[in-house]
């Protein structure tokens, strides 16, 4: 990124090989619309190139990235609000794609997860992307979602457990308590 910030913007290219995959991945987990996510990556090596000068080098790149994914997917948010608040109806958000995960030895269960996780509020979806899908430090999350570890840790233990419910509910189980 230094060198971005030192003007070799082809170098631009490297960071999105790097990581245009993951930011995809967690930008998929939040929306559940693929060509959302790859509109959202895009915007989001828009603003790494408008914003070169605001990186932080203290900061680890990913942290920094993920941050402005972050921004890039609720500022999309606001935006479709407010066109469905002019238009008055709203399209289908979600993609019917199966998503890699469906395509393991217990489909019928990933289905059910990736339906239980989109029906969690952003807030409880976002973290559990970050901390489980991937895997990053309580630490680091704290620095993208500007919060305290210790905030990072109760939010992923409550969206834990409300994803835990929905998962038992949609499976038609009933969740017993120990």
């Amino acid at each position: 990124m230094r060198l971005v910030q030192a003007g070799d913007t082809a170098q631009l290219a490297l960071l999105f090989e790097r990581h245009h995959v993951a930011l995809f991945r967690y930008l998929l987990h939040l929306t559940g619309d693929r060509m959302l996510s790859e509109d959202l990556v895009q915007e989001v090596f828009l603003r790494v190139l408008k914003y070169t000068r605001s990186y932080d080098p203290s900061l680890s790149f990913p942290v920094w990235i993920y941050g402005m994914a972050r921004n890039a997917y609720f500022d999309s948010l606001r935006k479709r609000r407010r066109e469905v608040s002019t238009n008055g109806e709203m399209g289908e958000i979600a993609s019917s794609e199966p998503m890699p995960e469906e395509l393991s030895t217990s489909k019928q269960d990933a289905m059910f997860l990736r339906e239980a996780l989109m029906q969690l509020p952003a807030e409880k979806r976002e973290v559990l992307v970050l901390s489980r899908f991937h895997d990053l430090r309580y630490e680091e999350i704290a620095r993208i979602l500007k919060c305290e570890i210790g905030t990072v840790k109760v939010r992923v233990y409550r969206a834990l457990k409300d994803l835990r419910e929905k998962f038992c509910e949609l499976r038609g189980e009933t969740l017993y308590d120990a």
